[in-house]
């Protein structure tokens, strides 16, 4: 079966500036004379892995690892600098959830401000709205402006917004860190519930014990490298080994 993702030998650089430019009107003073230096990182450095269509792969590594820059030239929204990426269907990004919400606009209207900025119709959103709003369980505050939102609440409601979706292929970013222990199990069955219709999934996050409940595989970035790939207990063993050494 054609995977449903590819990643032919990626690589995403970055020029970066040598020293810290502290205000822009020196930037611009720089830039017209010449004097900025940059260096290259590589947030990436030639990653290559298939996806299949129905699996679902997590990605783990230390900050800085180069996951999220992973997520988002899967996404589009970055271009490698080198190789290339293939998706083949419906691709879902959720990704730094509430991104786009108006904090003086209602739960209510960010329903479907944030919906439009995701690309759907004000058809499919109405369609949609009370599974959202069921999902979030922030019915009684929907009328309320986001500003009087706690945090877990905007983030409640973003997940619902973000994962009320028809997709093959889903890209998830730290999304279980969401809310309270309830609603991370609610997510997390959500997730389940993707995973059962076929979707292909591809998963970033720290949470190792998810890592390994939600995935077949997983690959470990190391300084926008693969480390390893392959089954998840044994990837995250792996680098769990080499993050929290034992002491003897």
């Amino acid at each position: 079966m054609t995977p449903a993702l590819e990643m032919h030998d990626v690589t995403v650089r970055f020029r970066m500036p040598e020293r810290r430019i502290p205000t822009f009107k020196e930037w611009v003073i720089r830039r017209i004379t010449s004097r900025m230096t940059f260096h290259e990182l590589a947030a990436l450095s030639h990653v290559g892995f298939a996806l299949e269509v129905g699996e679902t792969l997590g990605v783990i590594g230390s900050n800085g690892a180069g996951k999220s820059t992973l997520l988002r030239v899967a996404a589009g929204i970055i271009p490698p600098t080198e190789g290339r990426a293939v998706v083949r269907g419906h691709l879902a990004p959720i990704i730094e959830l509430g991104t786009g919400f108006e904090m003086e606009l209602s739960g209510r209207e960010n329903v479907f401000f944030n919906g439009a900025l995701l690309g759907r119709s004000r058809t499919e959103m109405l369609a949609r709205y009370d599974e959202i709003v069921d999902f979030s369980g922030i019915a009684d505050f929907i009328d309320a402006p986001l500003r009087t939102y706690s945090t877990g609440m905007v983030a409640r409601l973003a997940f619902a917004v973000a994962t009320t979706v028809d997709a093959d292929i889903l890209l998830l970013d730290e999304v279980l860190s969401v809310g309270d222990e309830a609603f991370r199990a609610k997510c997390a069955r959500r997730i389940n519930e993707f995973r059962g219709r076929g979707v292909t999934i591809l998963y970033v996050s720290h949470d190792l014990k998810s890592v390994e409940k939600l995935c077949g595989r997983a690959l470990w970035l190391d300084h926008g490298e693969v480390r390893a790939i392959g089954p998840a207990e044994e990837v995250t063993e792996a680098y769990k080994a080499e993050v929290t050494p034992d002491a003897s």
